[in-house]
């Protein structure tokens, strides 16, 4: 991503920033409400259009595409809310994360090695999802997300609203996902955690970043978490 802006109107919510996510890395992207990460993210998956700048993905611009070419192009985006169909069955919300392959068997085969990873989801698998509990949603979010086999996957707020358990059970969720190669750049108010589970991170407050560097790094710094983060370390 270079010198990206994102407008609503007159009102400029990034304003020219630059980052880069490196294929098989888990990058955070940190900082206070209204910082604009949300919008960056929209940004990335094609649901919004920049007023400048480019987004490049595999060496191919994309900035500008419609989101369902970027979707094609192997970028998946579990929205902050978590997007679920609640009227639709466990099991159909999974089929609709593959809706783009062709390949059936594998399809399926997938969509079974998805719930032996997600437990709870195959206790459920055939209740309409409005029905599972706030983790388990975010579960069958990012677990549908993954059918489409992307080769990234942003994920904005995933543990917004969780209680701590679940939400350490996310955490350790994204972690895995990180280690089996699929590139990750997340979004999350919880940033200590963020950034123990990431190789690098951005700081972004006001539509510009104001950090960025390893994790670990960042997160020894007292000035940055107390300043935009609010936390200790």
């Amino acid at each position: 991503m270079d010198d990206l802006v994102v407008a609503y109107g007159v009102v400029r919510a990034v304003k020219g920033i630059s980052l880069r996510v490196e294929a098989g890395e888990i990058v955070a992207l940190i900082g206070p409400n209204g910082a604009g990460k949300t919008t960056t993210l929209l940004s990335v998956s094609g649901v919004l259009e920049p007023s400048a700048g480019t987004i490049r993905f595999g060496g191919d611009t994309i900035s500008g595409l419609p989101a369902h070419i970027v979707v094609r192009r192997g970028v998946a985006q579990v929205v902050e809310g978590r997007g679920i169909f609640g009227t639709l069955s466990v099991l159909d919300n999974l089929a609709l994360g593959a809706i783009r392959r062709s390949d059936r068997t594998s399809v399926d085969r997938d969509i079974a090695e998805s719930l032996e990873r997600f437990p709870r989801l195959a206790a459920r698998k055939s209740l309409p999802a409005a029905a599972l509990s706030g983790g388990e949603q975010q579960m069958l979010a990012i677990a549908r997300a993954l059918l489409g086999r992307p080769r990234l996957l942003l994920l904005d707020e995933p543990t917004m609203g969780l209680a701590p358990l679940i939400a350490e059970e996310i955490f350790r969720l994204i972690a895995a996902i990180g280690r089996r190669g699929t590139t990750v750049l997340l979004v999350e108010q919880n940033a200590l955690r963020a950034l123990e589970i990431s190789s690098r991170a951005y700081v972004l407050a006001s539509g510009v970043i104001v950090r960025a560097g390893a994790s670990a790094e960042l997160r020894r710094d007292p000035s940055l978490l107390h300043a935009y983060l609010g936390g200790t370390p």
